[in-house]
């Protein structure tokens, strides 16, 4: 009888790791070559992993509600009889690697090797460790790693700084390694530290997962790297007629404000200084979910009618809180929209997520009392704020498109 271990795939889009949403499978099981083993949420999508190998189940890594990186194991198999080799599979996104028929590791290309990394390649431990490792003179790539897959921890580099024997003595050995540990580990702010005066039915600590998870990645992710401005103004709508498609007309007037400034429909490359404009126009639009935050992406919406554009909105809107889209359906938007107006709000702060330059976030309509002539009367209006990424978008550009976009909504159909 064969073994063989398979390894969660590399998912693509530059994803590191994945939760386990359900398991098609038991121990025990028999399946053949591309039957479903497990569906894993990613930030992008959920995504359905097909079985490389025909053979019986006899171990599942995780279980629902874990986090698995790409590269850890996924699945046991126990062949009753020589397996057969199954080529590269793809299926909804996933990319899986062969399945070797002895008892050797079933890993997808490109993987992370276990242990002290391949021959040649870098051991891997979580930076703290290898920083207390360099204070404390200790050669990281000696260590053996009690993580997953090898990974060397900052418990490791402690055990080998603190060996028996030492001529300098435990206490003073002790009292070097707390301060290499200190040196090596960031301070936790104190507003982050937690509180010692809350009751036991306070609450609980709620692991961000999926979804949320995601959502907090990205908001670092362009904390970190967008250098934002917002400019804020309103469009007097009063002209329109009844029963007006408001999410309709404001990717039409995105269309249009792209047109008129097309360094704002861009992707911002900070690593290379430059940025590359599209002739396209893919909007993504944040739609609120029970379980966080998705981005669906409307193709194409310059060259689109109205009521193909009413079409794809509300086929994206059952997808993303159905979870049924898939992965292409949420990446590569060239400019944002934030319609948050239709629960509450007027303006707002939207945030760019790079590699895109800028969102605009509509607000809650509302009747504002406007001059008109040598009168006042009550219009309905939209409140708009534009985010722009300022490194490479000017303020006058971000105020033309903002005008593009007002002039256009403001047309009576």
């Amino acid at each position: 009888m064969s073994s063989a271990r398979f390894n969660l795939p590399d998912l693509g889009e530059g994803l590191q790791e994945a939760e386990i949403v359900r398991w098609h499978v038991a121990i025990g099981d028999t399946v053949k070559v591309d039957d479903p083993l497990v569906a894993v949420e990613t930030a992008k999508a959920v995504v359905e992993v097909p079985s490389p190998h025909a053979g019986r189940i006899a171990a599942l890594h995780g279980k629902p509600g874990d986090t698995v990186a790409v590269g850890a194991p996924l699945v046991d198999f126990a062949s009753d009889a020589p397996a057969t080799k199954a080529g590269p599979t793809t299926a909804s996104g996933t990319v899986v690697g062969h399945m070797p028929v002895s008892d050797e590791e079933i890993v997808a290309t490109p993987t992370r090797r276990a242990g002290a990394a391949a021959a040649g390649g870098r051991t891997r431990a979580v930076p703290a460790a290898r920083e207390l490792a360099k204070r404390l003179g200790i050669d990281v790539g000696t260590l053996a790693g009690s993580g997953r897959d090898g990974l060397v921890t900052v418990d490791d580099v402690m055990s080998a700084g603190l060996p028996g024997g030492t001529t300098r003595g435990a206490s003073a050995a002790a009292e070097s390694l707390a301060s290499a540990l200190n040196a090596a580990l960031p301070a936790t702010p104190s507003a982050m530290r937690p509180a010692t005066s809350f009751a036991p039915d306070d609450g609980e600590l709620e692991v961000l997962r999926s979804l949320r998870r995601a959502m907090a990645q990205s908001m670092a992710l362009a904390r970190d790297n967008v250098m934002e401005c917002t400019v804020s103004d309103d469009a007097d709508i009063e002209a329109w007629q009844s029963g007006a498609d408001y999410t309709v007309r404001l990717l039409r007037a995105i269309a249009a404000g792209c047109r008129a400034e097309p360094g704002l429909n861009a992707w911002f490359d900070a690593s290379a200084q430059g940025r590359r404009v599209f002739s396209h126009i893919d909007v993504g639009i944040a739609v609120d979910t029970a379980d966080g935050l998705l981005v669906p992406v409307i193709r194409d919406v310059g060259n689109r009618t109205a009521a193909e554009l009413r079409a794809e909105i509300d086929r994206l809107k059952v997808g993303a809180r159905d979870r049924t889209l898939p992965a292409s359906d949420l990446r590569d938007f060239t400019f944002m929209l934030s319609n948050f107006g239709v629960m509450a709000g007027r303006y707002a702060t939207p945030v760019v997520v790079p590699p895109a330059v800028a969102i605009l976030g509509a607000g809650r309509v509302s009747r504002d009392v406007v001059p008109v002539g040598d009168r006042i009367e009550a219009h309905r209006r939209i409140p708009l704020s534009l985010t722009f990424d300022h490194r490479c978008v000017t303020g006058g550009e971000a105020v033309r498109l903002l005008g593009a976009v007002i002039a256009d909504l403001q047309q009576p159909s």
